[in-house]
């Protein structure tokens, strides 16, 4: 039976579980600490909110291969007032 995790990926850290090269301080290892799981998409550095992780290859070979498009919705929060450009 495959699993799947929800979780709650904080700015600032990685969609990784390894830092080799010592550069971001903690990575989902810190919080999560399960083996053979891998996040199924990611977000960027700078960005917090929901990341599956599952140990399911085939699963994340669907939701992360741009061959299997899925609709995604972001939201962004910014600071003052936006310009059109």
């Amino acid at each position: 039976m495959s699993r799947c995790i929800l979780f709650n990926k904080p700015y600032g850290v990685p969609s990784q579980f390894s830092d080799r090269a010592g550069e971001f301080g903690r990575t989902l290892g810190d919080y999560v600490n399960l083996a053979r799981v891998y996040p199924a998409g990611r977000l960027d550095l700078d960005s917090e909110g929901l990341l599956l992780l599952t140990d399911d290859g085939v699963l994340q070979h669907k939701l992360t291969d741009p061959r299997h498009a899925h609709p995604k919705t972001y939201w962004a929060q910014v600071e003052g007032t936006p310009e059109e450009s």
